[in-house]
């Protein structure tokens, strides 16, 4: 079963930025040869998960929801098995619990979390105005 371990969270200030980073160990499918979609979602407190940014791992394409583009940028380090996400000019609406995804094949651009069956812990993210 793969395991997927987020780091970086934390507390900034409006304008201010965060990167987050999900270490994915532990099953075959996340070999570095393959090919499968991991990203991120987050959950506002009395809101629904939602996507936020994805990577076709192997392929390199990305995906972003419309309210972080020209923002925030998720990457993969195929040789450390590290997926990031580069949090810039951050929002007091990007405030939420973050969580790693990972899904076999390529990636749902409607951000289904259905479409995703490995999820990490989370981590804490506040944006203060």
């Amino acid at each position: 079963t793969a395991v997927l371990q987020e780091s970086g969270g934390g507390s900034v200030e409006a304008g201010g930025a965060l990167r987050l980073s999900c270490l994915i160990t532990g099953y075959e499918e996340y070999s570095a040869s393959r090919k499968y979609c991991v990203g991120w979602f987050r959950q506002a407190p009395g809101k629904e998960r939602e996507g936020v940014a994805s990577i076709y791992k192997g392929v390199g394409t990305t995906f972003y929801t419309d309210s972080v583009k020209g923002r925030f940028t998720v990457s993969y380090d195929n040789a450390n098995r590290t997926l990031s996400l580069q949090m810039n000019s951050l929002k007091p609406d990007d405030t939420g619990v973050y969580y790693c995804v990972g899904a076999g094949g390529r990636c749902d651009t409607s951000f289904r979390p259905s479409s995703f069956g490995y999820w990490g812990q989370g981590t804490q993210v506040t944006v203060s105005s």
